[in-house]
């Protein structure tokens, strides 16, 4: 499933409040919505909120009118300051993108340079420094390169790179060392646009013991699951509803610090449904009450918090997109049914998620909902 947020071709540091808007007509829920200061306002441009931290601290990127991509931090009060590397290319189509931050504010990403390279970096929570770095292997002509995704507690990052022969290889960096350790399923892809690939949408691909998940496209390009052990051990998976032929997908997206990891897969009819798979490798499927149920419709299942809390977009039977939050009991509620098109980000212990809309002009704004 696609993110509202990178639908399009999807602050030097300064401060600027913004003010709380109400909720978008149509929802009773508590929903605050956002935009970062210097956000275009064209179609396909705007403000995409990837991550959300215990503080409330929110992570994600903007477009500007140039179409040039700048990461942002919003702090709790609603203050915004610009994140972009040293290396980031300033054309249209290139820029900065962050795409997770921890419990201490250690901030994770990527930028393009202006050769269209990729530039994995951290952003230090004390002194705002950004150190890029790169996967040993990674290749450094167009489209290649490394891509940081997501960091756990203790400030272990990983992400996925691209080699020369554009074949895609996950990462995981040391924290104490900054050592990188590369690492790909035993049945990913060897051929260009195969191998391991992790979703950018603020999803917790590595948990406090150091186990991450993720997917890979095999060699008939087939989608599938895997959780890497803190020991190098690596499990794939599918959920057994899960469609086997080129092109059918089964997505990976969080793993909680108990192992319990959810994500989306695509049937043999090319459906989505969003799925959860327990500490002991057990599969429940669960649908949206309103999605549809064509090609390319359905559930999705993006981010789990450490309360088995789960939200995720779902694609209805007019192939609009809408959000939901899945409760431990199964409720499930939706919201953002007003908005052209909602996706969500991240969701953090306390409930509240982080996420993306588009408005009826596609533009892209930020948002947050209270449980």
């Amino acid at each position: 499933m696609k993110c509202i947020a990178v639908l399009g071709p999807l602050l030097s540091t300064f401060l600027a409040q913004v003010a709380w808007p109400q909720a978008p007509p149509g929802t009773t829920d508590k929903i605050i919505t956002f935009d970062a200061p210097g956000a275009g306002t064209g179609a396909e441009q705007g403000t995409a909120a990837m991550a959300i931290n215990q503080k409330l601290a929110i992570v994600g990127y903007y477009l500007d009118s140039r179409n040039v991509y700048h990461g942002y931090l919003r702090a709790p009060g609603g203050t915004f300051t610009e994140i972009d590397c040293p290396d980031a290319g300033s054309v249209s189509g290139r820029g900065t993108r962050v795409a997770g931050i921890n419990s201490a504010g250690l901030i994770t990403g990527n930028c393009w340079d202006a050769n269209n390279v990729n530039h994995g970096f951290l952003r230090d929570p004390k002194n705002g420094r950004i150190m890029e770095f790169e996967a040993p292997d990674a290749g450094n002509s167009s489209g290649q390169g490394t891509n940081a995704v997501s960091s756990n507690d203790k400030g272990a990052i990983t992400g996925f790179y691209t080699d020369a022969n554009n074949v895609n290889h996950g990462f995981l960096r040391d924290p104490k060392n900054g050592n990188i350790t590369e690492f790909d399923p035993p049945d990913a892809g060897k051929s260009a646009g195969q191998g391991v690939w992790m979703w950018w949408l603020g999803q917790q691909h590595i948990n406090r013991e150091g186990s991450i998940t993720g997917y890979y496209i095999d060699s008939s390009n087939v989608y599938h699951g895997f959780l890497r052990a803190p020991n190098g051990k690596i499990t794939e998976f599918n959920p057994p509803g899960a469609g086997t032929g080129p092109g059918k997908v089964t997505y990976a997206h969080t793993i909680t610090d108990d192992g319990w990891i959810n994500g989306t897969y695509m049937d043999h009819n090319g459906q989505y449904h969003a799925y959860v798979r327990n500490g002991d490798g057990q599969f429940e499927d669960f649908e949206a009450p309103h999605a549809g149920a064509g090609n390319t419709q359905g559930t999705g299942s993006h981010n789990i918090n450490l309360n088995h809390v789960i939200t995720g977009p779902f694609i209805d039977e007019k192939s609009v997109w809408h959000c939901y939050v899945r409760t431990p009991d199964g409720k499930i509620t939706e919201f953002g049914l007003a908005w052209t098109g909602c996706d969500t980000a991240g969701i953090n212990p306390k409930g509240v998620i982080a996420g993306s809309y588009s408005d009826s002009n596609n533009v892209n704004h930020g948002f947050l909902r209270f449980p």
